[in-house]
C-alpha cells in the first residue's frame, strides 16, 4: 500500500475506525457448514444535500468441506468493485498481518439501495426500532461512507468470525476433535 509501514498502518486504522457497527448480530457463526450474516448498511451522504441510503443484505460465509494444508487466502465475492481501490489494499494489509482466515469464502448479497433520510442517526434509530419490534436478533446495522462499503462489510464479517471462534472451538472440543 505504502512504502512506509507506519503510514500503511495509520491509513488502515483510520479506515477501520471510520466504520461503525451500530448493532451486532446476536448469534455465533456455525462451526460446521455455512452461515448467513444479515445486515442493514447505512451509507452516510458525501455532501450535506444528499440523502442517507440504506441497503439490506447478507454475507454468506462458507467453510471448506476439506481443509487443505497449503495456504489459500479467503475469497471475497461481491465486496469490491475492483482490485485497486484503497479498501482492497487495506484488506491485503490486514490479512498479511493477522491470523489467517484461509479457506473461508465470503459472498455478499446486497439488496436495492433506498434513500431514506438526511440524518444518519434518525435512520439508525428507525432501523433499531424496527428490528426490536420484530424481535430480530440476527440482523446487524453498519454505518459507513460510500467509498468504504466493501471494507465495512469485510470488517463486520471478520469481527463476527473472530467473536465466533471461542464457541466454535468449544463445539470442536465437545465433539472430540481436539482430543
Amino acid at each position: 500500500m505504502f512504502d512506509d509501514p507506519f503510514e500503511s498502518e495509520r491509513v488502515f486504522r483510520k479506515m477501520w475506525d471510520s466504520i461503525r457497527i451500530e448493532r451486532e448480530s446476536q448469534y455465533s457463526l456455525f462451526t460446521f457448514g455455512d452461515s448467513d450474516l444479515p445486515y442493514y448498511l447505512v451509507v452516510e451522504p458525501d455532501e450535506k444535500r444528499e440523502l442517507v441510503s440504506v441497503r439490506k443484505g447478507s454475507i454468506h460465509i462458507s467453510r471448506p468441506m476439506i481443509i487443505r494444508p497449503d495456504f489459500q487466502r479467503p475469497e471475497f465475492e461481491n465486496f469490491f468493485d475492483d482490485d485497486v481501490n484503497p479498501a482492497s489494499e487495506a484488506i491485503s494489509y490486514f490479512l498479511s498481518r493477522t491470523a489467517a482466515f484461509s479457506n473461508l469464502r465470503f459472498s455478499n448479497r446486497a439488496g436495492e439501495e433506498k434513500l431514506v433520510s438526511d440524518n444518519v442517526e434518525e435512520s439508525i434509530s428507525r432501523l433499531r426500532q424496527q428490528l426490536d419490534d420484530q424481535e430480530e436478533v440476527q440482523v446487524g446495522i453498519i454505518t459507513t461512507r460510500m467509498p468504504l462499503i466493501g471494507f465495512a462489510l469485510f470488517k463486520y464479517a471478520i469481527q463476527k468470525v473472530v467473536k465466533s471462534t471461542p464457541d466454535n472451538i468449544q463445539e470442536l472440543r465437545e465433539r472430540g476433535f481436539l482430543d
